[in-house]
Order: C-alpha cells, then sequence, then structure tokens
C-alpha cells in the first residue's frame, strides 16, 4: 500500500513535472522576479552605484551579474536536456537548493564569466534583459511536458528541476545582497 502511495506522488522516469513541483517553480520564479524589480525602481543613480565596502557589489552590480548568469544557467538547462535520462539518484535535495537562497552566511566569489564588468549602459538595461530571459524560463516552467526530475544537469549533483529553482534561488540570494545595501548606514537616501 505504501508504494502504491509513494508511486501516486512521485513521478515515473520520462514523464513531466508533477502539478505541485510546476506550481512551486512557477511561483519562485514570479516572486523573484517581482522582488528584484521591487528593489530596484525608484532608486537614484548614488543609491544604485553605493558599495559598503570596495569589494562590495553595488546594486548597478548585483543586477548586472544576474543579467550575465541567468543566461549562462539557463544555457545548462537546455545543454543537459539534450542528454539520456539519468539512471543514478542525486544528492541533492530541494530544501537545500531553497536555503541557499536565504541562507548568506557561507559566501563565495563568483566565477569570472560572471562578474560584472560594466557591460550594461544602466541597471534598467540589464533588469530588461533579466526580465526578458525570466519570461521565457517561466514559459518554459508552465508548459513543459519533458521530464526534468529525470535528467541530470550537466557538472552538477542535482536534477534539471532543481536547477531552474537554483535560479530563481540565485536571483533571491542577490536580492537579500540588495537589501543589506540598502540596510547599510552609509547607503544614500537619495
Amino acid at each position: 500500500m505504501f508504494l502504491f502511495a509513494l508511486a501516486a506522488v512521485l513521478p515515473l522516469a520520462g514523464e513531466p513535472m508533477t502539478q505541485g513541483d510546476r506550481q512551486r517553480v512557477v511561483a519562485h520564479l514570479e516572486m523573484t522576479e517581482s522582488w528584484l524589480v521591487s528593489e530596484v525602481e525608484n532608486l537614484s543613480d548614488a543609491q544604485m552605484k553605493f558599495r559598503p565596502t570596495p569589494e562590495s557589489w553595488s546594486i548597478t552590480e548585483v543586477v548586472e551579474h544576474l543579467a550575465i548568469a541567468e543566461p549562462q544557467y539557463w544555457q545548462r538547462i537546455k545543454d543537459s536536456m539534450k542528454q539520456p535520462p539519468a539512471a543514478e539518484k542525486l544528492p541533492a535535495t530541494d530544501a537545500q537548493i531553497l536555503w541557499y537562497g536565504i541562507d548568506r552566511t557561507n559566501r563565495a566569489k563568483t566565477g569570472e564569466a560572471r562578474v560584472p564588468t560594466g557591460k550594461y549602459q544602466t541597471a534598467a538595461a540589464a533588469l530588461a534583459d533579466v526580465r526578458k530571459l525570466r519570461s521565457e524560463m517561466l514559459d518554459y516552467a508552465k508548459a513543459t511536458q519533458e521530464d526534468l526530475r529525470g535528467h541530470k544537469l550537466l557538472e552538477g549533483n542535482m536534477d534539471v528541476y532543481q536547477w531552474l529553482l537554483m535560479i530563481s534561488t540565485h536571483s533571491q540570494r542577490h536580492i537579500l545582497q540588495i537589501r543589506e545595501n540598502k540596510a547599510n548606514a552609509g547607503y544614500p537616501r537619495r
């Protein structure tokens, strides 16, 4: 009886996302996009360029980082889905992926290919690119019939569904970084 109940909850290999997985990832992607927009709208140039320390990123740089990183992360999904389904049980859990988005106690430097370099003239232009790609990811998450859980992320310890969720939690992590900048005593009032 237990196995029958478990089978009703977990998708079989080769099956599309469960409705619950789809709702969770769509809601998280929409939430982080909305949150990012609300955190950066109506900020002055001084607020956007403020750095709490010389090593810290400004809000402009955070948004540029997301505009650079998310296309790279999205490409990993596309490349991973071209591979055959994975037979192995992957060690990452959804809870770990979600925790990554809110736990800023463990900080690491990003890879060189994702460091902001001033590629965008304005944070608004970077944000527009983030939102355009987010729309594409949301359309995919809402409609795909592919087995995201059955495909291992290339060069990763998680499945493709978890990586899609990771893209959103990565944004959440940087939204918290923006809030840290805003909470700094030296942050400009306007």
